[in-house]
């Protein structure tokens, strides 16, 4: 029989071991626990399924093509007279979007249907941007039908989904709808401010007989302006033809996505404040998770490097696109098939063209 003080020393626990336990696993945890967003946005390619793929739906266009051809390409044909069309949109702050895409549009408009709330969906009380800006949109004030959504005011120490909020403003936008003079057979534009429909797509779906009930816009994305291109996976604008069912959203509808279709500038603000202003309101603010993120020279080093506001990784369900899309985007010295209106006013919309990217602080 062993003696007692050689069976003690057998059961020491090796000094290796005592350090995984008491140091190396306590800091792996916090090290999870602290960067568990980096992780699962690595690892989604294996916990994440893609949604099915839409059916893209080629797009047709040239300068100087009739409509009738146009539409014949598309396997429509030519309607006598043109559809209404009502351009639908729940507004935050976006005052120089607003107006790239109200002017880029009128021609074709109908009306323009603007919801705004006088609270972001995170429960900050706000001012209403465009009824106090009203000035810049008087080209098209005959055509405008605004409202007002009472929001909520977070309260301290309670917790409400803002996409709970959200969801409420955009049902409120039925109303709003009904109200504007919208008829069966019309067609109705569903996208957030951002989301820009290209005139000519409009043209095409407001003239072209026997188009599909509801169709996507593949849109161009961008972020921070239209120097940084990031790919065509912008998706959630719609057009519909309205009808007693037709409920307002910005979610998936169709199988179909209209091919090549406008533009979609996301965080494209003029003002640092305004960056500021949206990472605290919109409904996926918890990924300010730090309140350095909110540095207004922190947010001028990404916008110029076109690195992500909020230091995650890319949003994708393949390792191939993660990988590929890591790090900054690329910059683009293309400012060609953009809206003309921004063309046109390229010295007061400097910010939002290749080598713009400084912004002001006013």
């Amino acid at each position: 029989m062993a003696p007692r003080h050689l069976r003690l020393a057998s059961r020491r626990v090796p000094f290796k071991v005592l350090f995984i336990l008491l140091i190396f696993v306590p800091i792996c945890v916090i090290g999870i626990l602290i960067h568990a967003q980096h992780i699962s946005y690595l690892f989604r390619p294996l916990w994440d399924n893609p949604p099915s793929p839409f059916k893209h739906v080629p797009h047709y266009y040239a300068e100087n093509v009739s409509m009738e051809h146009l539409c014949l390409l598309h396997g429509w044909s030519l309607r006598s007279e043109p559809r209404r069309v009502f351009d639908a949109i729940i507004f935050s702050n976006e005052l120089d979007i607003l107006e790239i895409r109200w002017r880029e549009l009128h021609p074709y408009i109908t009306k323009f249907v603007i919801l705004e709330s006088n609270t972001t969906f995170t429960g900050i009380p706000k001012p209403l941007f465009f009824d106090s800006n009203r000035f810049r949109f008087a080209f098209v004030k005959e055509k405008i039908v605004h409202g007002v959504f009472s929001g909520r005011i977070a309260t301290h120490g309670t917790y409400e989904s803002p996409f709970g909020l959200e969801f409420e403003q955009r049902r409120a936008m039925n109303g709003l709808l009904r109200g504007s003079g919208i008829s069966n057979g019309d067609l109705i534009i569903m996208s957030d401010a951002d989301e820009i429909p290209s005139p000519h797509t409009v043209k095409l779906l407001q003239w072209c007989e026997e188009i599909p009930h509801a169709i996507h816009l593949e849109l161009k994305h961008y972020m921070y302006s239209f120097e940084f291109p990031v790919d065509y996976s912008s998706w959630r604008a719609t057009i519909q033809i309205f009808g007693p069912q037709t409920g307002y959203r910005h979610s998936r509808q169709t199988d179909l996505i209209l091919s090549d279709s406008g533009w979609h500038c996301s965080f494209c603000f003029r003002r640092l404040q305004e960056f500021v202003f949206k990472m605290t309101a919109y409904s996926h603010a918890d990924r300010v998770r730090r309140k350095g993120f909110l540095n207004y020279s922190r947010i001028q080093k990404l916008i110029c490097r076109g690195d992500d506001l909020f230091d995650m990784l890319p949003e994708e369900y393949t390792f191939r696109e993660l990988i590929k899309k890591m790090g900054p985007i690329p910059h683009s010295a293309s400012a060609v098939h953009l809206p003309a209106y921004l063309i046109e006013n390229a010295d007061k919309l400097r910010f939002l063209l290749p080598g713009g990217c400084l912004r002001t602080h006013e």
